[in-house]
């Protein structure tokens, strides 16, 4: 039914067609819905039957997980916070009333920019964002303005991803930079404690919360030197303060589980990243820094606070602007968790480290994977005379 639908309508698309200016979004939608028929005929040596589109729908199945229980996480604390007695379904659809429009300015704005270089560039429009789309809600405080995140988004779209030709030739994540753009230029609603609650009245549940109602995660509270009111078992459920998608370790878990049994993300990059992070956060705890509390905070919970789990599971697996030899993946990924790490613990006014700890490895990994094939090409070389 659906196939019969586009190929009715497609005339009108084509070449001399009354919609033809809209043909990249046709094509878009075509694709979306149905598996193209058309096949790579340069520049691959290697065919499957899955395509990008199909590969893109399941990270965004694999994020569902962390995008729901960050709606209940927001519903939840909203009702903590004004005393009121909520169910759990409750909580769920407030979450979602203040999640969802993020997702549709995300998409509104993002894909709206793709369709226009699309059509511009008289080009296939590129999935790479569907991914995109859904990840930058998530990794953004619940008090984000909807217009500053459109802001972000579109500065994303374009001075990372189009101006180097698009989806698979970025540079850096684009999820990421959106949320660089927002923590300098916008700090004030990316840090502090008033930034991780919702104050709108949404579907009945909660009301006007008051204004002196703040909420500081757990990585704000040690670097503010002050103890941390939640426990371990509180960052692996996830009922904590925190972005939107990035609090629940079991959440993100089933995610990275989902990526790894679909081989979409690479375990060498994800289990290098939580190595690195523990080796570096053992070796601050050993250290003895008794001034600086964040260093003292055990190796364990450094790996599920903050979006220490959300970016080596999602992000640092990018296949884009990760590593891509498999030896260059061990030392991506290590470096990544390490340098994370040292962030939170040197840098006060940064508690966090994942974001800043990726952008600066995704300038490295060309470099990791020439040296790793370099390295390769040398030690065949000697072999070679050898056997002279």
């Amino acid at each position: 039914m659906i196939k019969k639908f586009f190929d009715k309508i497609r005339p009108s698309f084509e070449e001399n067609g009354k919609l033809h200016a809209f043909h990249s979004v046709f094509e878009g939608m075509e694709t979306f819905l149905l598996v193209p028929h058309t096949t790579s005929r340069c520049g691959a040596s290697i065919h499957d039957a899955i395509d990008s589109k199909r590969i893109m729908s399941f990270v965004v199945i694999a994020l569902l997980p962390a995008l729901f229980f960050g709606m209940y996480n927001i519903g939840y604390w909203n009702a903590q916070y004004s005393h009121i007695d909520a169910s759990a379904l409750s909580m769920f659809f407030y979450g979602l009333a203040v999640t969802l429009p993020k997702i549709i300015v995300s998409y509104a704005v993002g894909l709206g920019i793709e369709f226009i270089v699309a059509q511009w560039k008289k080009e296939e429009i590129q999935e790479g964002y569907l991914v995109t789309g859904l990840l930058i809600p998530m990794i953004v405080p619940v008090g984000c303005p909807l217009w500053m995140l459109a802001l972000a988004v579109a500065f994303s779209v374009i001075f990372a991803k189009e101006v180097y030709g698009g989806t698979g030739m970025n540079i850096f994540n684009p999820a990421l930079v959106a949320r660089a753009f927002l923590f300098f230029a916008y700090p004030t609603s990316m840090s502090g404690d008033a930034v991780w609650l919702s104050k709108d009245p949404v579907l009945g549940l909660g009301g006007q919360v008051q204004d002196a109602v703040t909420m500081a995660t757990p990585l704000g509270e040690a670097a503010a030197g002050q103890p941390m009111s939640f426990q371990f078992g509180d960052m692996v459920s996830g009922l904590m303060p925190g972005s939107i998608g990035e609090t629940s370790v079991i959440a993100i878990a089933i995610g990275a589980a989902i990526l790894l049994w679909t081989k979409i993300a690479s375990w060498r990059t994800m289990v290098s990243v939580f190595v690195g992070g523990a080796v570096v956060a053992f070796l601050f705890n050993v250290a003895g820094f008794e001034s600086n509390q964040v260093a003292n905070i055990p190796w364990y919970e450094h790996l599920a606070l903050g979006g220490f789990c959300f970016g080596a599971v999602f992000m640092a697996t990018d296949p884009v602007t990760s590593a891509r030899t498999q030896s260059g993946k061990y030392v991506y990924g290590f470096l990544i968790g390490a340098l994370a790490i040292i962030i939170r613990v040197l840098n006060p006014g940064y508690p966090e480290g994942m974001m800043l700890a990726i952008l600066f490895m995704n300038m490295f990994a060309p470099l990791i994977d020439y040296c790793v094939v370099q390295r390769n090409i040398n030690k065949r070389l000697r072999r070679a005379k050898t056997q002279k």
